[in-house]
């Protein structure tokens, strides 16, 4: 299936060359195509005349093809589209820029082109295409009341934007074919998996097929989670303002028919977590985290007694809808206890990126909906980032995939006689008004740590001279590290933040949340699920563990503007002349080059994968990393507390011996007596 096409209209025999020669055309120009027969935004609309198709094609009039006979019912049918239409903009307040139908129905509506008439696309094009700017801005809104891809009338409805920043902001978005599909397109299974990158609209899906289904089915039960706390909460903050923006007239009834709680949850609230409240449903055990239990067995547990207790299957249902958020996060033990215990379907979102870090993308997911079109963050962005997060530019990869990987994740490929991948990704929507020459992405190296706070104000002053119109909630800084000498970086940078600039600080591994008009700093732990105009990323040192390398990638992608990548410029720092080199070319071609490792190279990225994938209890993994390290008994407590509250218990065997080895050296240097 096309992202850049999208037809709900049934084919048949009378229009189906015209819409396989628009299958054709909108994915050899690379072009979006929407052809339906009613507005998709409400469920409401129907119509008796099933003889037309809708053409919908940014920068063109919305075009009405009729292919069967001419007369009364077509044209009730072409006055009940626009008079709907009509309905739908006065909805969602979007008549105050467009204005009525009567002003905007001639100049931006196409009615009479017959079927008959059609005999190439690229000068039917030609005909409907609109050159005005303010005409194509009214005709993208009008595309997004018929697809459901409602915009906020508040940020779009300005003035024409100067700075970048409100150039990206006001962007109209559009859903894409493959988006489109899965909000409107039911399918008959009950787990139903969304793949994509890191900024393919995932989490927006979720919520738009989770307000659907709140207003469809006014008795279902609705759970919504994640496996990260401070993304849990924005979640649940989230959902009220969606639901109000999108016009839903029934009321949230909170813990009693929507929950959106982190997936463990604490023995004290039955609907603190969605792991939690089944415990509590069906009245069996509750395992909280210990050293000994990971969340993946305390699911195991909890599924053997479901069975036990039910072994002809759960009669009682204890949800309608299950959604997962960040599903790369969970195993399969999660995933079955939410199939056993809900009645409909769980809808399980999880980056293709992150997930193919365990094992190769082919064998390890068989998505449903697969999302390879990032439109939060900029391809050049995107592609440093996929670059160090798979060690691509490294002597030593540690990560590769094969062509029809890469072209999942959304990329172009060509391979040259001598094994060099070109790989390079289609502009984006959403940055065409970014100049050709604009970088997205920029290393900052540093002379000396002391220097650290100094280089991230010099950048934040540059972000704000070059957007006026930017707050401290545009930004944010993370800290990729996980010494505890980061939050003392992180305090130092925030009394001269406060000092300088006057802005208020959220220490969101404190805080647990976003907090509005505030500049978020976090270490990687706290930022999964956010986004923000620019990001500053800071690291003392690129490590070579999965764990680093994948935290690296996420947070370097949570802009859709520009990310700063923040390192010493020193020999230990393990940034290479390669990954400069690299960089370069890809701000100047917009394309990654690399060799393709050899099938002994591939042997040793598989059986690395496999050897990390091999789990054991968190306890026992820093038992075994504190014997390695000689570490003193006196520090075991010490050591396994700061894991469990730095939410690390999860990570990999490489970044635990790291966090032990910095910390207990931090902790012998401070604490003597301890």
């Amino acid at each position: 299936m096309s992202s850049y096409f999208f037809c709900s209209a049934e084919k048949n025999q009378h229009n189906a060359a015209l819409i396989d020669n628009l299958v054709d055309y909108a994915e050899n120009n690379k072009e979006l195509i929407y052809v339906l027969d009613k507005p998709l935004t409400d469920q409401r609309y129907d119509y008796d005349y099933k003889n037309a198709l809708i053409l919908l094609i940014p920068k063109c009039k919305v075009t009405i093809i009729n292919y069967g006979p001419s007369g009364a019912d077509y044209d009730n049918f072409l006055e009940d589209v626009i008079e709907d239409l009509g309905s739908i903009s006065d909805k969602y307040l979007y008549k105050e820029i467009i204005g009525r139908p009567r002003t905007w129905r001639s100049a931006l509506i196409e009615s009479e082109i017959s079927y008959n008439d059609i005999f190439e696309i690229d000068a039917l094009l030609d005909q409907i295409k609109l050159r005005d700017a303010a005409e194509n801005k009214k005709v993208e809104l009008l595309i997004s009341l018929f697809i459901g891809s409602i915009n906020d009338v508040d940020r779009v409805k300005e003035t024409v934007p100067v700075t970048n920043l409100d150039k990206v902001k006001q962007k109209i978005q559009l859903f894409d074919g493959d988006q489109t599909r899965f909000v409107y397109q039911k399918l008959a299974k009950k787990r139903i998996i969304i793949q994509g990158l890191s900024g393919t609209g995932k989490t927006e899906l979720l919520l738009h097929k989770l307000k659907d289904l709140y207003i469809i089915d006014s008795n279902s039960r609705i759970f919504f989670t994640c496996h990260n706390k401070i993304l849990a909460d924005s979640l649940r903050n989230r959902i009220p303002t969606f639901f109000n923006f999108m016009k839903v007239e029934q009321q949230i009834e909170w813990n009693s028919r929507l929950w959106c709680v982190n997936a463990w949850g604490s023995s004290s609230n039955p609907n603190s977590g969605a792991y939690r409240f089944i415990c509590a449903f069906y009245g069996i055990p509750f395992n909280p985290y210990s050293y000994t239990m990971s969340f993946s067995l305390a699911c195991k547990i909890a599924v053997s007694n479901l069975k036990e207790r039910f072994p002809k299957g759960v009669p009682n249902s204890a949800l309608d809808y299950m959604f997962i958020d960040e599903s790369q996060d969970f195993d399969e033990n999660f995933f079955e206890l939410c199939e056993l215990v809900t009645k409909e379907n769980i809808y399980v979102a999880g980056d293709i990126f992150q997930s193919i870090f365990d094992e190769k993308i082919s064998s390890s997911i068989d998505p449903d909906f697969l999302l390879g079109k990032c439109y939060r963050t900029d391809p050049k962005t995107l592609m440093f980032a996929h670059a160090l997060g798979m060690g691509l530019f490294d002597d030593q990869k540690l990560r590769w995939l094969e062509k029809k990987e890469w072209k999942d994740c959304g990329y172009n490929v060509s391979i040259d006689k001598d094994a060099y991948f070109h790989l390079s990704r289609e502009p984006i929507r959403r940055f065409e008004d970014l100049t050709d020459d604009f970088d997205s992405i920029e290393l900052v190296p540093i002379t000396s740590t002391e220097s650290l706070s100094d280089s991230v104000l010099t950048i934040l002053q540059k972000i704000i001279k070059e957007n006026p119109t930017v707050g401290p909630d545009d930004v944010g800084i993370i800290f990729l590290d996980q010494s505890k000498a980061i939050y003392d970086y992180a305090n130092a940078l925030s009394s001269k933040v406060q000092r300088k600039l006057e802005w208020n600080i959220n220490k969101a591994y404190e805080s647990k949340e976003k907090i509005t008009d505030t500049l978020l700093i976090s270490n990687r732990n706290n930022v999964k699920g956010l986004e923000f105009p620019f990001v500053i990323c800071i690291t003392l040192r690129i490590s070579n563990s999965s764990s680093y390398r994948n935290s690296l990638y996420t947070m370097l992608t949570r802009s859709f503007i520009k990310s700063y990548f923040v390192i010493p410029n020193s020999a230990t720092s393990g940034l290479t002349r390669k990954m400069q080199e690299g960089l370069k070319t890809i701000l100047e071609t917009q394309t990654m080059i690399i060799k393709e490792p050899s099938e002994s190279e591939k042997d040793k990225i598989r059986t690395r994968f496999k050897s990390n994938s091999r789990s054991k209890p968190h306890f026992d993994v820093m038992m075994d990393i504190f014997n390695e390290l000689k570490i003193g008994k006196n520090y075991y407590d010490k050591l396994l507390n700061m894991s469990q509250q730095l939410d690390i218990s999860d990570v990999d065997y490489e970044t635990l011996r790291e966090f032990v080895k910095l910390n207990y050296r931090y902790l012998d240097e401070n604490y003597e007596d301890s």
